[in-house]
Formats: C-alpha cells, sequence, structure tokens
C-alpha cells in the first residue's frame, strides 16, 4: 500500500515539475520577438525592445503603436535594415559602439530620431560633430635630413594613418623582403626615424636594419615620403634652395594640408 502511495506521489511530482519546465520553455519562446527591418530578420529579447520606455519599438511591442506584419508574422518596420544592427548593439550594450571607418553618422542620427531614442541620437550627433572638427584641424608634414649617422632621415605628421601610408609604401620599396615596416625605424604612431645607415663608395647613403640588412637608399626613402605627401593632397611649404639641386637633397621640408 505504501508503495503504491509513493510511486503516485512520484508520479504527481514528474507532472508538476514538466508542466514547470513546458511553462518556462513557453515563456522563454514568447520572450523571443522577431522584426522585420527593410528586409533584414532581427531575433532578439522583448526586455531588450522595451528597454526605453515611450520608444518607437517599446511601443510596438507593449501594444501603444500599430505596427504591420509580414507574411511570416513577423513584425515590419520600413526601414534601413543594415543600420538597425546599430540600434540594436546600442539597446543591448547601453552605449554606441560603431565599427571603425563608420561613415554613416547623418543616416544612424535620423533612424535613432525615427525609433524615438534621443539618448542615441544625442551620442551620434556628438561623434559626428567631433569628427567634424577634426576633419577641419590643419594636418602637418615635416621631412628632416640631418646627415648624422645616429640621427639619419626624421618624418613627422600629427595624422597617424598618414605615417602608416608611409610605412607602408617602404616595404613595397625595400630592396630586402620585409614581412612588415621594420620597428627600429618607428619612434611613435607621429614619427619614422631612420638611424641605421651608412655610405656607399659613391656616396650613397644606405638604410640598414639592426642586422645588416639593406633595406635601401635615404633618398629612395625621402623621395617616397615626399610623392605620397603630394599625393595625399599635402602642400609644400618650404621654400627650395636652388643650390641644393634636387628636391630630395633638401635638409627639411615642411607640408601642410
Amino acid at each position: 500500500m505504501e508503495r503504491k502511495i509513493n510511486r503516485r506521489e512520484k508520479e504527481c511530482e514528474e507532472k508538476h515539475s514538466n508542466s514547470e519546465g513546458s511553462e518556462q520553455d513557453k515563456d522563454y519562446k514568447t520572450s523571443l520577438i522577431t522584426l522585420n527591418v527593410g528586409g533584414y530578420l532581427y531575433i532578439t529579447q522583448k526586455q531588450t525592445l522595451t528597454k526605453y520606455p515611450d520608444s518607437f519599438l517599446e511601443g510596438i511591442i507593449n501594444g501603444k503603436i500599430m505596427c504591420p506584419f509580414d507574411a511570416d508574422g513577423h513584425y515590419f518596420i520600413d526601414r534601413d535594415g543594415l543600420l538597425f544592427r546599430h540600434i540594436l548593439n546600442f539597446l543591448r550594450n547601453g552605449e554606441l559602439l560603431l565599427p571603425e571607418g563608420f561613415r554613416e553618422n547623418q543616416l544612424l542620427a535620423q533612424e535613432a530620431d525615427f525609433f524615438q531614442l534621443k539618448v542615441l541620437s544625442d551620442a551620434v550627433k556628438s561623434r559626428w560633430e567631433k569628427e567634424q572638427l577634426a576633419s577641419r584641424e590643419t594636418t602637418f608634414l615635416e621631412i628632416t635630413d640631418s646627415h648624422d649617422r645616429s640621427q639619419g632621415l626624421r618624418i613627422f605628421c600629427n595624422a597617424p594613418d598618414f605615417i602608416a601610408k608611409i610605412k607602408s609604401r617602404i616595404v613595397l620599396v625595400s630592396k630586402s623582403r620585409l614581412d612588415g615596416f621594420p620597428e627600429e625605424f618607428s619612434v611613435s604612431s607621429n614619427i619614422i626615424q631612420f638611424k641605421y645607415f651608412i655610405k656607399s663608395e659613391n656616396g650613397t647613403r644606405l638604410v640598414l636594419k639592426e642586422d645588416n640588412t639593406f633595406v635601401c637608399t635615404l633618398e629612395t626613402l625621402k623621395f617616397e615620403a615626399i610623392m605620397t605627401a603630394l599625393k595625399c593632397g599635402f602642400r609644400l611649404l618650404t621654400s627650395l634652395d636652388c643650390s641644393k639641386g634636387s628636391i630630395v637633397h633638401s635638409d627639411a621640408l615642411h607640408f601642410i594640408k
């Protein structure tokens, strides 16, 4: 008799446990929302979309705003589907995180305004304003040749992206097989200084790595830096001394952009 009672109790417990599990599964499934934004499907949790009260998405999910459905029964929002990933990432992370080189600030600000996310809209507009100010700042470039073994050729630019271009170009014109730019010549993100060189029999100064691997001539480096500067829109400010001959023989060259 006791065995039958225990068995029944066990069966009741299992049924109760299974019913609780199914309820939890049901709740979890209903908490997932699929959005069709401009043809792109996004799946996220209800709590993510309702994070900001009085926003467009919170209004849709809580039935305050009418929204059409697509053929599969998903909410359909006729907006930029690609940019919506940044909207969703903001809702998930609580901060604006954009990939390097992102240039669609104006469009993203418009999307943030549509979705009634003022915090995001303000963050995007602030980022956009900072980029515009930075683009107006003057970029300086200085190429100096001290004709001294311990100093050699020095390239300074307050724009690190230009220094990166110079490095890439030097790898291409190198006489040796370089897997990358020789770090012993890099002082900072704004300065390259070629210290290691010797003079050949004909007076040409050769740039050497610390392992005495020949890279190229110092004059070649100066020429490549000048050509890269002109291609990037820099303007030469230095008054050239005709007695020096070629521009690559000038002790100091100053550019501006």
